[in-house]
């Protein structure tokens, strides 16, 4: 069961990389970007689930931590042209 959850959510990333590369505007793109992060994460949780192994859970946090801020960071510089 959770292997096929883990496959759906690769299918679901898959689907999302059209609205990355297709997107109308900058802000689509960044926001697909973002949501494929956050599928990376929940795989990440998933497959420490399914081989038991609880160190993975620690690396998708970490993950989403740096996924979080260089989604904050890439749109402060969009807006202001810097990072100042």
């Amino acid at each position: 069961m959770f292997n096929i959850a883990a496959t759906v959510i690769v299918l679901a990333a898959a689907l999302v990389i059209y609205r990355a590369i297709k997107g109308p505007r900058i802000y689509d793109r960044v926001l697909a970007v973002n949501v494929i992060g956050t599928k990376t994460v929940v795989l990440l949780a998933l497959i420490g689930y399914i081989y038991e192994r609880p160190h993975f859970l620690d690396i998708a946090l970490v993950y989403a931590i740096i996924n979080f801020i260089a989604t904050i960071a890439f749109l402060k510089y969009r807006q202001t042209g810097g990072l100042d």
